[in-house]
């Protein structure tokens, strides 16, 4: 089922000076999705678009059918949109339960349900229940990133989007993040696109894109 579509997305910082132009696609539930391109094709400034952190100056992006220009950005992303980042983004004063836990707070989940929500997909993302209680500083970057992805877990977001999830982990944790993120996509029947220099990503991948002259191609 198509989740998210690009119809003629284009992105400028000022008229002159394009980083994306016409780029048309469409994203399925129950695929993983590797986005690629060199350093600065824009590939971060469409998981962005993507992610409603901002707007296409041309075209429209359809998260259901319905124009992100037109819905509240703020509770798109904490309803329907994740996005999971290289450096992890936990908050540092809160334990792993309350990390996981916030964007549930956000939107007026009650404390107690919100808690058991979060005890079950720390268990989904394979933590364990001791670390619960830790401050991020307290856990391994790849304990950290499975944080990260329990996270956007909540709410059942059907869209997560990861930009370089594995580009501070080493080889055995970057492993663990992109298993469980495909078995994301197949298992949960999510949209997941990655974006990655990582090649072992790219091997993974149902779907490539690379972002190259401002355009989006299929590998």
């Amino acid at each position: 089922m198509t989740i998210l579509e690009l119809n003629h997305v284009g992105f400028r910082y000022r008229p002159d000076r394009p980083v994306l132009e016409d780029v048309n696609c469409r994203f399925e539930t129950g695929v993983f999705y590797a986005l690629v391109g060199k350093s600065g094709a824009g590939k971060s400034t469409l998981l962005s678009l993507m992610a409603g952190l901002d707007l296409p100056t041309e075209g429209e992006i359809l998260f259901e059918g319905r124009s992100t220009a037109g819905m509240d950005l703020s509770e798109y992303r904490r309803r329907y949109a994740s996005v999971i980042y290289q450096d992890f983004a936990l908050l540092p004063l809160l334990t792993v339960q309350e990390n996981i836990q916030y964007p549930m707070a956000l939107c007026g989940v009650p404390p107690q349900e919100a808690a058991q929500q979060a005890r079950e997909l720390a268990r989904r993302v394979s933590l364990p229940e001791e670390l619960l209680d830790r401050y991020p500083s307290r856990i391994s970057g790849g304990e950290q990133q499975r944080v990260a992805i329990a996270r956007s877990l909540t709410l059942d977001r059907r869209l997560l989007l990861a930009d370089e999830p594995t580009g501070n982990l080493d080889s055995d944790n970057s492993d663990i993040v992109i298993d469980l993120l495909r078995r994301l996509a197949h298992e949960e029947d999510r949209c997941v696109i990655v974006v990655t220099h990582d090649l072992s990503v790219m091997d993974q991948a149902d779907v490539t894109y690379r972002v190259r002259d401002h355009r989006l191609e299929r590998r």
